[in-house]
C-alpha cells in the first residue's frame, strides 16, 4: 500500500490505542505489534510524530513505538532488522527540524536520537554533530533550545560507550573534538548573555563536556596522556588569562581547576623515586607537564590564584560577618566540597600546585608578603582584601613554607602589630592573623612566645569571633597562668553579648577551654554553673543555643568529675527534657542530651532517686532504634555499674521486653551490643541478672547448640553462658531442664551438645577474658561422675590448655608460671600530665574486676584443684584411664603449666 494510506491506517490504530476503553485499546495494540516488523512502519511513525497538527497523545505514542523499535530492530544483526535504506531516510528525517513545540515529546525525540547515535555515530551518521552545532547557533530560541537538549542527550549517551573500538573512536572521534565544541559553546555564552533562556541549557552542556574529560582522566589516566597538553592549555587559558573574561561562569571554573589539579596530582603522571623504575607512560606524562608548567606559567597561576581567586567576595564577607563559625577554610570544610564549590576548589588547587612546584612558587608568595609589610590603610578596601588573601595563602602553605619563613620574627615584627590595630574595618585582618597563627602554631612557633599571644587574646576578648577555633591549639601548661582571667573574661562576654549566635560561639570557646584544662577548671566554674540555668530558661525558643549549652555541660561534668552531683537540680531536668521523645525539642537536643546523660552517669559518685527516674525515657528511645542505640546501651551499662540492684529491680522487666523486640530485627553488630549489656548485668549481679534477663537466655542457649554462624555473636553467647554456668550453677541447671523439655531431649545429651559446640567454637572467642572464663566455666562442671561430662573430658582439657597459653606468663628468674589476669588490689594509676584522670565509672569497673572470678581466681590453681577432685572422686585407676584419652602433647603442656603443685 502507498505511504498515505499506510499513514492513515497506522494513525487510526494509534488513536484507538490511546482510548480508555479496553475493548477498543487491546485490538489496536495487537495490530500495532504485528506491524512492528513491517518495512516502512517507522517512516510512518516519524511522519506522524513530526506532524504538529495531530493530537499530542497520538504523537507521544508514535515516539514511544519508534523508540522501542530502535532497541529491537535497529542493529544489523537483529531479527527483522530495518533495511539500511530505511535507516538512512529515518536518520535524515530525525534532524531536519528542531522545532517540536511540546516539551515532553521534544525530550523523547532527543533520547531517541541519542539511541540511534549510540549505534550509528560517527560512522553511519557523521553529519549529526555538525548539524546539531549549526542549530545551536540559531537565532530562533526554540530551535536553539531543542538542539541543545538533543546535544545533551547525545553526549551523555556517547560517553557511556564501553567497547575498545568505541573507546578509540570516542577518543579520536570525539574527545579531541570536545575542545573545539567547548570553545564554540563558550563563545555562544558570550553572545547570548546571562539572561537568555538558553543560558542554563548552554551551561549544562558545557559542564557535561568538561565532565566527560574529567571522568575520562579519572578512569583512564594513561589513555588521557595525549590530551594532557591540550587540557592544560584549555583550562589555564580560560581560568588564568583574559581569554576567559565575559565567558566563564563559576561551575566551569571549578571544573577547569579540577582538571588542572587532577593532572598535577595524578600519580600515574609522576616518575618513580628511582627514575629507572618508572613506566614509560609516566615519564612521557611528566615530560608533557614539565614542558607546560614553565616558570612564567607557574608564576602567573600562583599570582592569579592568590590575587584574584583568593579575594573574599561581598557575599562571603557578609556570610563571615553573619556566621563566622561556619565560615571555615578548606581543611575545616573537608569532604568533597572542592569538587563543586569555588573557594575550597581554589584552595585545594593552590595547595597541590604549591606542593608540586614549591621551589618556583615560594619566592612568588614571599614577594607578595614583602609588598604588604606594615599596617594597611583602613580606607583602602582593595589592599585589605589583598592582604587577607596573601595571609590566607601563607596559612594554607604553612607546611611547605616551613624552612623559608622565620615565623617567630614575622610574628613579633609584623603580625603582633596587625593584631593591635583596633579599627573596625581592620577586623578582617585581625581575624585572618589569628587564623594564620593557629595554622602555624602546630608547625613552628617558639613556646616562649605563647604567653605574649595569650596576652593578646585577652585584649582581643571584646571581639569574640576572633578567639573561636584557636584556643584548641594552645599548650595547657603555658595556658594555666591565664586560665582564671581568660575564663572570667569569657564568662563576662557570655553575659554581655545578646545575639544567640554569638552566645553559641562564646560557649564553644568555653567548652574548648574546659576540655583542654580538664579538672583544673574546677576553681573557676562557680559563676558559669549559676548562670547556665538562667541561659537555659531564656533560650527556650532557640534549640541550637540549647545544643551549645548541652555541649558545654558535657565538658563541665567531665571537668567536675564527682563534684558534678552538685549540679543535679539543674542537670537532671535538662537531661530529662532533652531525651524525652514525647517533647518536640528532642529532635534537636537528643544526641547531645544522651551524651550528657552518659557522662553524668560515668562521673556520678552514687545513684540518686532522680537519676534513676530519668531511665523512664529509655524504652521509647530503644523503640526508635536509631543511630543513637549505641549510646543508649552505654547508658544502660553505666546504670548497671552504678547501682545494679536498684536499677535491675526497677527497670529490668521493661528493658528485657525492649531487648526481646530489638533482637527480632537488628544487625549482627546490634545483637552483639544488646547481648553485651546482658553480659555486664550477669557480671555485676550474677543472681539478679540471670533472674531478670531470663526471657533472653533460651535464645542464647539455642544459638550455642545450633552453632551460630557469626563468630562475634557466638563469642558473646558463650560469654553469657560462661557467666551463668560459673557464677549461678543452679540457674544453669534449671535452664538446662527447661531447654531439654522444649527440645524433647535428655538433659545430659543436651549438655553434651553444649560442651561439644563450646570446644568446637573456642576459636571464635578472641578476648582473653572470655577465653579464661570459658575454661573456668567448663572446669566448674568437675568433679563429676556424669558419663557425658567424662565423655567430653578431653574437650574440657583442650580448652583449659588453650586458656592457660593465653593467660600464663613465665617468670624468667624462677622459671615458674603466673596468671597475668589476676588483680590483687586496687591501685591508683599514676597519670602523666596529658592523661585524663579516671572517672567514677572507671573506679567502679576496677573494683568490680577485683571480685570477678576472671581476675580473682588463678587459672592454673583452679585447673589443679578440679583435676585433683576428679581424681579423688574416680580413684587413681579410673582417673588414669580418663587422662589416657587426652592427646599426649596436651598432657605434656598441662604438666608444664602445673609444675610446682
Amino acid at each position: 500500500m502507498d505511504m498515505d494510506s499506510a499513514s492513515s491506517v497506522v494513525l487510526q490504530a494509534l488513536t484507538q490505542a490511546t482510548s480508555q476503553d479496553t475493548a477498543v485499546l487491546k485490538p489496536a495494540e495487537e495490530q500495532l505489534r504485528q506491524w512492528e516488523t513491517q518495512p516502512g512502519f517507522y517512516s510512518v511513525l516519524l511522519s506522524i510524530f513530526n506532524n504538529h497538527m495531530l493530537d499530542v497523545n497520538v504523537r507521544w505514542l508514535a515516539v514511544l513505538y519508534f523508540k522501542n523499535g530502535i532497541d529491537r530492530y535497529w542493529r544489523r544483526v537483529a531479527p527483522h532488522a530495518l533495511s539500511e535504506e530505511e535507516k538512512t531516510l529515518l536518520r535524515a528525517g530525525l534532524i531536519t527540524n528542531f522545532n517540536e513545540p511540546v516539551n515532553q515529546i521534544a525530550t523523547q525525540i532527543a533520547v531517541l536520537i541519542a539511541k540511534v547515535a549510540r549505534l550509528d555515530c560517527p560512522r553511519q551518521w557523521p553529519e549529526l554533530i555538525p548539524i546539531l552545532l549549526e542549530s545551536v547557533k540559531s537565532q530562533d530560541g526554540l530551535q536553539q533550545h531543542r538542539a541543545l537538549l538533543t546535544f545533551y542527550h547525545v553526549t551523555k549517551t556517547l560517553a557511556s560507550k564501553r567497547l575498545a573500538q568505541d573507546r578509540r573512536l570516542f577518543q579520536d572521534g570525539f574527545l579531541n573534538a570536545v575542545f573545539e565544541r567547548l570553545k564554540q559553546f563558550l563563545e555562544c555564552c558570550r553572545q547570548v548573555g546571562s539572561d537568555s533562556p538558553c543560558r542554563e541549557k548552554l551551561e549544562k552542556t558545557i559542564i557535561l563536556f568538561t565532565k566527560v574529560l574529567l571522568d575520562f582522566l579519572e578512569h583512564h589516566p594513561c589513555a588521557f596522556i595525549p590530551l594532557i597538553h591540550r587540557s592544560l592549555e584549555f583550562a589555564v587559558s580560560y581560568v588564568f588569562t583574559p581569554a576567559g573574561e565575559g565567558v566563564t561562569f563559576e561551575r566551569f571554573i571549578v571544573q577547569c581547576m579540577n582538571l588542572i589539579k587532577m593532572i598535577v596530582k595524578n600519580d600515574a603522571y609522576k616518575p618513580a623515586k628511582n627514575i629507572d623504575d618508572s613506566k614509560p607512560e609516566s615519564l612521557e606524562a611528566h615530560k608533557i607537564k614539565t614542558a607546560f608548567f614553565t616558570y612564567s606559567t607557574l608564576t602567573e597561576i600562583g599570582r592569579r590564584l592568590v590575587s584574584h581567586y583568593f579575594l573574599l567576595t561581598e557575599e562571603e564577607l557578609t556570610m563571615w560577618e553573619e556566621d563566622p563559625e561556619s565560615f571555615g577554610t578548606v581543611e575545616e570544610t573537608g569532604g568533597d566540597s572542592w569538587k563543586y564549590s569555588l573557594r575550597p576548589c581554589t584552595e585545594v588547587l593552590f595547595l597541590d600546585i604549591f606542593h608540586n612546584y614549591s621551589q618556583t612558587l615560594t619566592p612568588v608568595l614571599l614577594d607578595m608578603v614583602q609588598n604588604l609589610q606594615g599596617p594597611t590603610n583602613v580606607e583602602d578596601p582593595v589592599q585589605l582584601l589583598m592582604k587577607d588573601a596573601v595571609y590566607n595563602a601563607v596559612g594554607l602553605a604553612a607546611y611547605e613554607l616551613f624552612d623559608n619563613v622565620d615565623f617567630d620574627q614575622w610574628f613579633k615584627n609584623q603580625l603582633l602589630g596587625e593584631l593591635q590595630v583596633s579599627h573596625h574595618r581592620y577586623k578582617l585582618i585581625r581575624r585572618r592573623v589569628i587564623w594564620l597563627i593557629g595554622q602555624w602554631i602546630s608547625v613552628k612557633f617558639k613556646s616562649d612566645l605563647r604567653p605574649v599571644l595569650y596576652e593578646i587574646i585577652l585584649s582581643l576578648m571584646q571581639d569574640p569571633d576572633l578567639v573561636v577555633r584557636h584556643l584548641q591549639t594552645f599548650r595547657t601548661e603555658q595556658f594555666l597562668p591565664y586560665l582564671e582571667s581568660i575564663f572570667g573574661l569569657l564568662f563576662q562576654l557570655l553575659q554581655q553579648v545578646t545575639e544567640c549566635d554569638t552566645k553559641m560561639q562564646v560557649l564553644h570557646v568555653i567548652s574548648c577551654v574546659i576540655e583542654r584544662v580538664s579538672i583544673q577548671i574546677r576553681p573557676y566554674v562557680g559563676c558559669l554553673v549559676q548562670y547556665l540555668p538562667l541561659l537555659w530558661k531564656q533560650s527556650e525558643e532557640h534549640n541550637m543555643l540549647r545544643c551549645a549549652i548541652l555541649t558545654t555541660l558535657i565538658h563541665l561534668v567531665q571537668g567536675l568529675g564527682a563534684e558534678s552531683k552538685n549540679l543535679y537540680p539543674f542537670l537532671l531536668p535538662v537531661i530529662q527534657l532533652s531525651t524525652d521523645v514525647s517533647q518536640p525539642p528532642h529532635v534537636y537536643l537528643l544526641e547531645d542530651g544522651l551524651e550528657l546523660w552518659l557522662v553524668t552517669l560515668e562521673n556520678s559518685p552514687a545513684i540518686t532517686p532522680e537519676l534513676l527516674r530519668i531511665f523512664q525515657n529509655m524504652s521509647a528511645l530503644l523503640e526508635l532504634s536509631s543511630e543513637n542505640l549505641r549510646t543508649c546501651f552505654q547508658i544502660v551499662n553505666a546504670y548497671l555499674y552504678l547501682s545494679a540492684t536498684d536499677f535491675l529491680q526497677n527497670y529490668a522487666e521493661s528493658l528485657c521486653r525492649s531487648f526481646c523486640d530489638l533482637l527480632k530485627d537488628i544487625t549482627n553488630e546490634g545483637q552483639v551490643q544488646v547481648l553485651k549489656v546482658v553480659e555486664i548485668a550477669l557480671k555485676v549481679s550474677p543472681v539478679l541478672g540471670a533472674h531478670m534477663f531470663q526471657p533472653l537466655l533460651p535464645a542464647v542457649f539455642r544459638g550455642i547448640v545450633d552453632g551460630e554462624r557469626y563468630p562475634v555473636v557466638m563469642s558473646t553467647y558463650l560469654g553469657i553462658m560462661g557467666r551463668v554456668l560459673l557464677q549461678n550453677s543452679t540457674f544453669f541447671s534449671s535452664l538446662l531442664t527447661q531447654m531439654a523439655s522444649e527440645c524433647n531431649q535428655e538433659m545430659d545429651q543436651l549438655l553434651g551438645s553444649v560442651i561439644e559446640m563450646w570446644v568446637d567454637r573456642m576459636d571464635n572467642i578472641t578476648q582473653p577474658e572470655r577465653r579464661k572464663l570459658s575454661a573456668l566455666a567448663l572446669l566448674s562442671l568437675l568433679p563429676s561422675d556424669n558419663s557425658v561430662i567424662q565423655d567430653k573430658f578431653c574437650g574440657i582439657i583442650n580448652i583449659c590448655v588453650e586458656a592457660l597459653h593465653d593467660v600464663m606468663t613465665e617468670d624468667p628468674d624462677t622459671g615458674t608460671y603466673k596468671d597475668c589476669m589476676l588483680m590483687s588490689h586496687f591501685e591508683e594509676p599514676k597519670l602523666s600530665d596529658d592523661e585524663e584522670p579516671p572517672t567514677e565509672q572507671d573506679k567502679r569497673k576496677k573494683l568490680l574486676a577485683l571480685e570477678d572470678p576472671v581476675h580473682a581466681v588463678s587459672l592454673h590453681q583452679f585447673v589443679y584443684e578440679k583435676l585433683k577432685a576428679q581424681q579423688t572422686l574416680m580413684g587413681d585407676p579410673g582417673f588414669g584411664a580418663l587422662m589416657e584419652l587426652v592427646d599426649t602433647e596436651l598432657v605434656r603442656q598441662l604438666r608444664e603449666f602445673l609444675q610446682g603443685f
